[in-house]
């Protein structure tokens, strides 16, 4: 189990509410279990956003089963409605499963991040599911090989953060970006 470290303290903190926001947390990295339990979380709230995304566009589509040949179309209309559910509260700092996790998002100076720095992240955060996806795809494998393989990858994947010098994930990395531990930004 790795801990955290210290939170720094000195004059740095009595600074303004703003200074302090961006100077003090830079140093503290959420671990590992709790980035992975806020990215479970997040799968969970997502499930609320498809289920309406997929009401609407079934409805306004008149889909009348999940084999209709547009599925592709509606996987595609999925993919922007994560883009931009992620681009926003990523530019503001903080998803939902982030300020119960305690976590934000910050660039590599401690400030918020772009629309295209999101954008950047979002693309690359893809990197969680599409070398499974791509393996899977040629073969004929059962749903529980498929989730084998898949949650194998991610498992993977976020244990390759440990051999980032900050033990940040790849993905923040290659975009620029770092989560940081932070109370909910709306409640500063």
């Amino acid at each position: 189990m790795v801990s955290n470290p210290p939170e720094a303290s000195g004059p740095d903190q009595s600074a303004s509410p703003a200074s302090s926001a961006i100077s003090a947390p830079l140093s503290i990295v959420p671990g590992l279990w709790r980035r992975m339990a806020c990215w479970l979380y997040e799968g969970m709230l997502l499930f609320a956003v498809v289920f309406v995304s997929g009401w609407l566009f079934s409805t306004l589509g008149q889909m009348r089963d999940a084999m209709d040949s547009r599925r592709h179309l509606f996987q595609a209309f999925l993919f922007v409605v994560f883009g931009v559910y992620f681009v926003w509260f990523w530019t503001r700092g903080q998803t939902l499963a982030m300020k119960t996790w305690n976590i934000r998002i910050v660039d590599v100076h401690g400030l918020p991040i772009s629309q295209r720095r999101a954008l950047a992240r979002y693309l690359l955060s893809w990197v969680w599911f599409l070398p499974p996806l791509a393996a899977i795809a040629p073969f004929k494998f059962s749903g529980g090989e498929s989730a084998v393989l898949i949650f194998g990858w991610v498992a993977v994947w976020a244990l390759l953060a440990r051999f980032h010098p900050e033990r940040q994930f790849w993905h923040d990395a290659w975009a620029g970006t770092r989560l940081i531990t932070s109370k909910p930004m709306s409640r500063q």
